[in-house]
């Protein structure tokens, strides 16, 4: 208890030490922190105090970054992001998950000095329409669907992949999951219906995946949706189920995911072998596991999870919620533009303009 309560007091010295904070909650104050209505004072400290523990394995980026950015001098940062409850809060209706112009404009600062990608489990054309940003590449169903630099396609498993290359501009888009489209275009159509009588669920169409959301349906009708969506699945052998937030998702059976996303990015864009590269990956959502694997495996970056209560993740760091993506995101501009040996964008990205 006594070293518990000294790393505690440590974090706090950090926050108030870093007097270029703005708008940051302190770490033992995560007052909000899923509370139930009528919920009781004790609960609600127990709950902090079950997030400060876990934050001693996992902690926050932001107290920790003096310590990141000194560990960065000389290496090469790349930043990848996810995008719903990462640089949007999660919401009840899909279509609504918009991000802020504050977190656009950070998202576009940090564009300025990194690779920036978002990888996101949204259609590529979905996201793209979120976040409204021109000099960033965007990855679209967990990253089936990626529009990256032309360089020569390797895949990180060394699996048989239908690939489909299309140019756009000075861009190529890069589609592994290609010769399933048929299949994943009429489950969607067959879910669709399915569904149809249970309120307040419905399928999201994201290409080279589908979302059933049921967020806004009744608890009671969860059991029944997931029944109907494995009985459908039944019927496809080539399509596998998973899980997120509130979300049921049918994707190819394939191995590719947003660490494959993230290895593929790397490689186009001529840093996959480099030792002095580091990747930051920003995600909350089990998916985004895959992309901290990755980082872990290569020894070197900074994988950070997006979380407001204790869950099981690889991540090293973590932040409480956008706000504090937001707050990580703004200060690690300014620390580039403030470097001494910064460079401009088109120097460790070909293909992006500065």
């Amino acid at each position: 208890m006594f070293k518990r309560n000294l790393w505690k007091f440590n974090q706090a010295m950090v926050f108030q030490r870093s007097s270029c904070w703005r708008k940051v909650r302190p770490i033992c104050d995560h007052s909000t922190i899923e509370r139930a209505p009528n919920s009781s004072h004790t609960i609600t400290i127990e709950k902090d105090a079950n997030y400060s523990s876990w934050m001693v394995d996992h902690p926050s980026a932001l107290t920790s970054f003096d310590q990141m950015m000194k560990d960065a001098k000389g290496k090469k940062i790349a930043v990848f992001l996810d995008y719903d409850g990462t640089l949007s809060p999660i919401v009840d209706d899909p279509d609504r998950a918009f991000m802020s112009d504050e977190m656009r404009a950070a998202v576009k600062e940090v564009a300025k000095y990194f690779p920036t990608a978002i990888i996101s489990g949204r259609s590529r054309d979905k996201v793209k329409e979120f976040v409204q940003l021109n000099d960033i590449y965007y990855a679209g169903s967990h990253g089936m669907d990626i529009m990256a630099p032309p360089r020569p396609v390797r895949s990180s498993d060394g699996n048989h992949l239908t690939v489909s290359l299309e140019r756009k501009g000075n861009d190529v888009v890069f589609q592994p999951a290609q010769k399933f489209l048929p299949a994943i275009q009429k489950i969607s159509k067959e879910l669709k219906e399915a569904i149809k009588k249970i309120p307040g669920a419905r399928v999201e169409d994201n290409i080279f995946c589908v979302s059933v959301h049921f967020r806004q349906a009744r608890e009671e009708d969860h059991g029944t949706l997931k029944e109907k969506v494995k009985s459908i699945l039944e019927h496809y052998p080539d399509l596998r189920f998973g899980c997120g937030k509130k979300v049921m998702e049918i994707r190819p059976s394939i191995e590719w995911n947003k660490g494959n996303a993230l290895e593929y990015l790397l490689d186009t864009l001529g840093l996959g072998n480099c030792i002095n590269v580091l990747p930051v990956y920003i995600g909350d959502d089990t998916t985004d596991e895959d992309a901290f694997k990755v980082i872990q495996k290569r020894g070197q970056g900074y994988p950070i999870v997006v979380t407001s209560s204790p869950k099981d993740t690889i991540a090293s760091y973590s932040l409480y919620d956008p706000s504090e993506v937001l707050t990580f995101l703004s200060h690690l501009a300014r620390w580039r533009k403030s470097s001494s040996s910064s460079r401009s964008i088109s120097q460790v990205w070909p293909g992006v303009s500065s």
